[in-house]
């Protein structure tokens, strides 16, 4: 006699973890979206200055996110895009942001990496795209020398006038370069 089997569970009724994680997938998925959804809403109706994010097309885990620079800091009047990568399991694992336009920072690498630590060992998933770009803002006029992704810049930060020299310098030949290309 026949029997009705569920082609997606194994011989002994129990399903595979590829199974799993197939079946469950799109439920999460669908989760994250609708929490990212909801983010953006958050920041369309926000009045904090100086940022904000949309989804770079239709896809919601990719965003283009932009900071100004804090006022009466080195950066005041300095404009950055980031980019922003939500994996499928977030809010649970932290997204993956970069700064898109160089920026020259004690805490951000030649390629944009930034090292925060609510990006990595202190994220929670309570943290949204707002509180990560006002704390990436924060960074801005308050970064962690201690722990320096661009040696040149930490060292130089203690002097301004040079390190506003340098970071002015730097950004306009960035924002140079990618206006001729």
């Amino acid at each position: 006699m026949a029997q009705n089997i569920n082609p997606f569970y194994s011989s002994q009724n129990t399903p595979s973890k590829a199974t799993e994680e197939k079946q469950s997938k799109p439920k999460d998925n669908h989760a994250v979206s609708k929490r990212l959804q909801k983010e953006l809403m958050v920041l369309m109706t926000s009045t904090d200055k100086g940022v904000s994010a949309f989804p770079e097309s239709e896809n919601l885990f990719k965003w283009i996110g932009t900071i100004t620079g804090p006022k009466d800091t080195v950066y005041s009047g300095f404009v950055y895009k980031l980019t922003l990568e939500f994996p499928h399991s977030y809010p649970y694992s932290a997204p993956i942001v970069r700064f898109a336009t160089p920026c020259f920072h004690p805490n951000v690498d030649s390629v944009g990496n930034i090292c925060l630590d609510i990006l990595k060992d202190k994220w929670s998933a309570l943290y949204d795209v707002r509180t990560i770009l006002l704390s990436i803002q924060s960074l801005l006029s308050e970064p962690n020398n201690d722990s320096p992704l661009n040696p040149l810049a930490a060292e130089l930060w203690s002097d301004q006038t040079k390190y506003k020299k340098l970071l002015t310098e730097e950004y306009h030949r960035n924002h140079k370069l990618n206006q001729d290309s």
